[in-house]
Order: C-alpha cells, then sequence, then structure tokens
C-alpha cells in the first residue's frame, strides 16, 4: 500500500488541487478551545484528575487510625461515597476501573471501612466478604504487599512476610542488587518497607475490633493458620509477575537470616533506612515522591516516635495528593498532573487557527504557572541521598515534591518554545535564555546510553534485576529503562530548542539527537508500531515516535514514518476511530477495543497529519468520527482508561479527552484553512 506523505509537518502538503474549507472542523475546532479554556484552574494550571483504585485510600486511612489522626465524621462519609461508589457488583474491588476483582485491593478496602466504622452486616461489606471467602485462598493468597499491611495491623503474622530487611540497604553500593539501583517510585517504597519491617511494627488496634476483623477476614479460626507456610501463596487474580525460582531462593536466605540475624546491623540498617526518610520527606516538602511511600513513611516516623516533629507535616502532605468533588467522594490521586496537562493543554491552544476570545490572557497565566514550576534550585547532597540532579526539570505535578521528570521538562519547554514562536502571543517575562538551557541540561541528563530516555533518573540497573521483582502485581518497576514516549517527547523539545538557540558546547545538542532517533529506528516494530509503556499502547507510543522524529527533521516520506502511518490507517475502525484495549498491555500485542475512543483517535489523527496530507481519506474519515462525537459544550465523552504504568495498572487521564482532540482539531483546522 503506497501513501502519499506530508513533507512538512504541521504545515501545506503540497498537493496540487487544495480541499474546500471545512468549516465545520473550524467551527468545531474553536468550540474545543473555548471548553479547554473553561477548565483552566485559577492559579494558570489545567489539572485532570489521573484515575487509579481505591489502594491509595485504604491505605490513608489506616495510616491515619494507626497515628491516631482520624478523619472527620464528615470527610469518613464521603471516604464511604468513593469506596461504594467503586466496589463491583461481585462485591469486589480491582486494580483499576476496569479491571476484575483483586485480593489485594478488596481486602484493603474492607480494613479500611471497618476502621471507618462500617459495620460488617453492612450490605457493602456482607458482598465484599463473601467474595472473598469464594476466592481459592481467600485472604491467606493476598500478595506480599497485602500481607505487609496487613502484618502491621496484627492480621497477619510476620512469619508468612517474605520481607526486605533493612540490612538490604548497607550493603556496598557497587553490587547491581543494591536498592540504590532500583527503580525511584520501588526504591522508595522497599526503603518503607524494609524499616517498618525490620521493627517488625504492629499498630494497637482495640482488641475487639481486631478479633472481629480476624473471623471476618478468614473463615477458620485465625489462631490454627500457619502463616508461615503461606509465604508464596498468592491469588491468582492478582499476580502479574510470579515468583522467579531465583527470588524465591532470596527468599528462603533472607528467612533463614531473619530468625538469625546481627542486632547490630539490624539497629545499623534501621538507622540508615530512618535517615533516608527524613531526607525524603524533608526535600519533597513533606509529599515524598508520591502517596504510597509518603504513607509508608509515615508510618515508619511514627513507628520510630509518636512524638517525632517530622509526623505531623509528613500526614499532611500526604493531603496534597487528595482530590475531592461531590459525585465521587474522597480520594488520593496516585500522581498530581498540573505541569503534564498544562504543557499539553498550552501546546493545544497554541496551534489554533486563530485565537477565540480570551486565549492570549489563559496562556499569559498558564506560562506563568511554568513559569513558576520549574526546578530553579539544586537539591542538598542529591548524589548522597541517590538522587540525580533536578536543577531546571519540571514536575508532573507542580513542583512542589521536587522529583523531576525527563518527559514532563520536555513537553513543558516544547510548550514554552511554542508559545515564544507564536507570533501574536507576547508574555511579559518569558523565561530567561539561561532557564532555557537548564531545561535542555535536565533532559539531556536523562538520556541512556542506548540513546532512550529514562524517566526521573537514567538506567541504573540491569535487565537480571526484574528476575528479584518481589512486588507481584506489576512488571517493569526493578529499574528505570529508555522508553519510547519520553524520547519521543525530549526530541521534540531539544530539537524545538536546537531551532532557535545555539547548540550547547561540543554539539551535545545535536549528538543527543542523534543518538535518540537511532533508538527509535531501533525500537520500531516489524509491523511499524511501537511498544508503549506510559499509556494504550501502540497507539500511544507511535503518536510520540512521530512527534519526535519529524521535530528532528526526519522526511514524512521516510520509511520508518510510512510503515507508522501504513499501521494506524490499518488498524483504522469501519466508523473512522480508532480504539485500543486496555489488555494490550498486558498482553504485549495490539489488541482493538470494542468501540472507538476519542483519544486514541486524536492520538491517531496527530501523528497522521504529521505524515500524510491532510486530505487523505483516512484522516479526513477519522475527524469526521472525532466531529461527531463532540458535545455541546465543545467537549468529548469520558470513555475507557488510557494510560498505565508497570504494564498491569490501568489510568484514566481524564483531560486525555479534552485536550488531545482539542490539539488534533486545531492542527487540522489551521491545515484546512477556511476563511
Amino acid at each position: 500500500m503506497k501513501l502519499q506523505w506530508n513533507e512538512t509537518a504541521g504545515g501545506h502538503t503540497g498537493m496540487e488541487t487544495p480541499v474546500p474549507p471545512l468549516r465545520c472542523a473550524w467551527e468545531a475546532s474553536r468550540r474545543a478551545q473555548r471548553r479547554l479554556l473553561d477548565l483552566q484552574r485559577p492559579c494558570g494550571d489545567w489539572e485532570g484528575e489521573m484515575v487509579w483504585c481505591t489502594m491509595i485510600l485504604a491505605q490513608a486511612v489506616i495510616v491515619r487510625t494507626i497515628a491516631a489522626r482520624p478523619y472527620s465524621d464528615v470527610e469518613k462519609a464521603r471516604i464511604v461515597i468513593h469506596f461504594e461508589g467503586n466496589q463491583m457488583n461481585d462485591g469486589s474491588w480491582g486494580m483499576h476501573p476496569e479491571s476484575p476483582g483483586y485480593v489485594f485491593f478488596t481486602t484493603l478496602a474492607y480494613v479500611a471501612l471497618r476502621l471507618l466504622g462500617v459495620p460488617a452486616d453492612s450490605p457493602t461489606l456482607v458482598k465484599a466478604r463473601r467474595w472473598l471467602h469464594t476466592q481459592p485462598d481467600g485472604v491467606k493468597g493476598i500478595p506480599t504487599w497485602g500481607k505487609f499491611w496487613l502484618a502491621m495491623l496484627d492480621l497477619y503474622a510476620y512469619e508468612g512476610l517474605n520481607a526486605v530487611p533493612p540490612e538490604l540497604f548497607l550493603m556496598p553500593e557497587w553490587l547491581p542488587i543494591h536498592p540504590r539501583h532500583y527503580y525511584c517510585h520501588t526504591r522508595q517504597i522497599y526503603l518503607g518497607m524494609a524499616f517498618l519491617c525490620g521493627m517488625r511494627f504492629r499498630a494497637n488496634l482495640p482488641d475487639t475490633l481486631r478479633s472481629e476483623l480476624r473471623r471476618e477476614l478468614y473463615p477458620e479460626p485465625y489462631e490454627t493458620i500457619d502463616f508461615a507456610a503461606l509465604r508464596d501463596t498468592l491469588a491468582a487474580s492478582d499476580v502479574y509477575v510470579p515468583i522467579s525460582p531465583v527470588l524465591r531462593l532470596i527468599y528462603k536466605l533472607l528467612a533463614a537470616y531473619q530468625r538469625r540475624h546481627s542486632r547490630a546491623l539490624r539497629r545499623k540498617g534501621l538507622d540508615l533506612c530512618f535517615d533516608r526518610i527524613l531526607y525524603e520527606q524533608r526535600v519533597t516538602r513533606y509529599q515524598g515522591i508520591s502517596p504510597v511511600s509518603g504513607l509508608l513513611n509515615c508510618l515508619a516516623i511514627f513507628a520510630r516516635d509518636p512524638n517525632h516533629p517530622d509526623l505531623l507535616p509528613s500526614l499532611e502532605g500526604v493531603e496534597d495528593w487528595r482530590w475531592e468533588d461531590e459525585a465521587e467522594g474522597i480520594r488520593y490521586a496516585g500522581a498530581r498532573s498540573n505541569t503534564w496537562d498544562t504543557a499539553f493543554a498550552v501546546q493545544a491552544l497554541v496551534e489554533g487557527p486563530s485565537a477565540v476570545e480570551g486565549t492570549a490572557k489563559a496562556l499569559e497565566r498558564a506560562h506563568d504557572f511554568l513559569w513558576g514550576a520549574q526546578m530553579t534550585e539544586e537539591l542538598p547532597d542529591y548524589d548522597g541521598a541517590w538522587r540525580d540532579p533536578a536543577l531546571g526539570g519540571w514536575c508532573f505535578s507542580d513542583g512542589q515534591h521536587r522529583w523531576p521528570v525527563s518527559d514532563c521538562a520536555a513537553e513543558a519547554l516544547s510548550a514554552l518554545l511554542a508559545l515564544y514562536a507564536h507570533p501574536e502571543y507576547t508574555v511579559a517575562s518569558p523565561l530567561e535564555p539561561e532557564r532555557l538551557r537548564q531545561g535542555v541540561i535536565f533532559i539531556l541528563s536523562r538520556q541512556n546510553a542506548d540513546g532512550g530516555f529514562g524517566t526521573y533518573e537514567r538506567r541504573r540497573g540491569g535487565k537480571l534485576l526484574e528476575m528479584v521483582n518481589p512486588s507481584e502485581m506489576f512488571g517493569q518497576c526493578m529499574t528505570e529503562l529508555s522508553y519510547i514516549e519520553c524520547t519521543g517527547s525530549a526530541l521534540a523539545a531539544l530539537a524545538h530548542y536546537r531551532k532557535h538557540h545555539p547548540d550547547l558546547p561540543g554539539g551535545e545538542i545535536e549528538r543527543a539527537i542523534r543518538k535518540a532517533v537511532a533508538f527509535l529506528r531501533r525500537r520500531q516494530l516489524a509491523d511499524g508500531s511501537y511498544p508503549g509503556f506510559w499509556g494504550i499502547n501502540h497507539t500511544y507510543a507511535i503518536y510520540h515516535a512521530t512527534k519526535g522524529l519529524r521535530a528532528a527533521g526526519v522526511s514524512a516520506s521516510d520509511p520508518a514514518l510510512q510503515s507508522a502511518a501504513l499501521w494506524l490507517v490499518r488498524k483504522q475502525r469501519p466508523d473512522g476511530g480508532w480504539g485500543e484495549h486496555y489488555s494490550s498491555c498486558l498482553q504485549g500485542r495490539y489488541v482493538e477495543h470494542e468501540q472507538s475512543q476519542v483519544v486514541m483517535t486524536s492520538w491517531a489523527l496527530l501523528a497522521l497529519l504529521d505524515i500524510l496530507p491532510y486530505d487523505n481519506e483516512s484522516i479526513k474519515r477519522g475527524f469526521e468520527w472525532l466531529m461527531s462525537r463532540q458535545l455541546e459544550d465543545g467537549g468529548w465523552p469520558r470513555q475507557a482508561v488510557n494510560g498505565v504504568f508497570f504494564g498491569s495498572a490501568m489510568l484514566d487521564y481524564r483531560l486525555y479527552h479534552t485536550y488531545f482532540p482539542t490539539w488534533a482539531m486545531a492542527r487540522y483546522a489551521r491545515l484546512t484553512s477556511p476563511p
């Protein structure tokens, strides 16, 4: 199949016969822009909830209960609303909005609701208990993370827990298995778990409640359960990565060490872990890299000293992750996406064919937000704390927790550069050249040796570390990798910067661009697609790869891009849209969704407009479908999950269905050039 190409990305196609203006596309674009402007927040940013599951909410309830900082009655009622609203018909709770039930999430939700005062005979808990008891191993098969949380509540014996002792953090740092080499989220989570397991921390629940929960969770008498025999018993419903033979052997060795461990080494390991925990809390302004590790850090501080001066600010820091509304009650987001959402919203608005009323003011406010969100100070003793430099970067969030990310910095930089280059928009105080340069240096600092880009850090560990992945529910979470999406974003930002500013000494930017282009060429699959990691899945990755390659000057006629376009054309659904099911992430192959999806259609169209003429039949059909789904308010309906992390944890980025179709419509309307 031979495709024509668009030799100028986002520009004229050079077709001999221009397509007549499409006023409906023009009007759809303006309506979409107005809707996007309506969603801007008072401080100038955009942020949509990043929906995951009830795990963090359940753990927050547990931590607040243990630390004797209970929620108010009003808050409790709103938390119950969220749990009940996310319970499935069979009584369980799942990994994500479209997931089947998991023993882990259902057990934590059950315990949290009981701690909130919900009676065991309530319909919600009767259904949950019935579901748990019908599972082959019941609560006894809860994954290791669940065993850990139950052990801290004295609802499971520590003897049945495969744990990471704090002494592991005392190993020489040059060893490949030292936690310094782990992916940062994994490193921070196991730092807290190691401390709490090393202390054998148990909370003081009221005897009556503890006894009731033991009877409710386990069908047999608690005292008769041989927990030590359950270390490797895992519910099949919850396992994504089985325990490897290597990890099983390590667990046996650690269990033997635990029985005869050195008290001096244990104290030294606990002290080291606690020092690292305090460092993390203080430099992140008590938020932690995420609420998952932040909550563990709160417990660690409480376990060390219930009156520790860092406990209260740490508990308050967790509340920065809180999300609340009337419809769905109180919950906690796994991440806050202020910078990420704002960067895409700005790029969507800047590409509009004409500014709707209020656009210039909105962009000025968004610029001020991005200006203030950049990291302008380096972290103290970052290398000694196993951190990489942060100066110049942008975080996924508003930047307060100071964990910047490569693609967040790249998209923020691309948004700023697009705004500065637009002839119709001006900002009062643009980012100084030195700060732009610092942003570039930060992005470059995350490039791996293979030319691809990591997220928070460069890659530190090898593939063999995945053989000792102890999470069971998540995959590819032990080390940083080189990601297609991060590489595409970084490549586009570096190329945009190079167009308007000189290269760094020694041609560092040009060299990084060449390596990134080569990486994307190598990672393209034989069918023309790319494997995703942070979105669903091939559609998301192909969008980012195309964006990066075209920005770097790769011709639309290049075989790699033509192959990518052909893959998209072949995956177009009969109604004109595109839709990829989340199970494609689980299976490692493309799985079509039963319905076309607004978000995936937008990714596909943005990629195709970078490669093919705008009057290509697939593009026209795609936009006809997209416009047919636009709502009266200018937005689009929310549909299926669209994001993912660690292979199995699907996410719903709730603003993706707004700014990505707005961006696609803006580009299409500009290219069709209505009067």
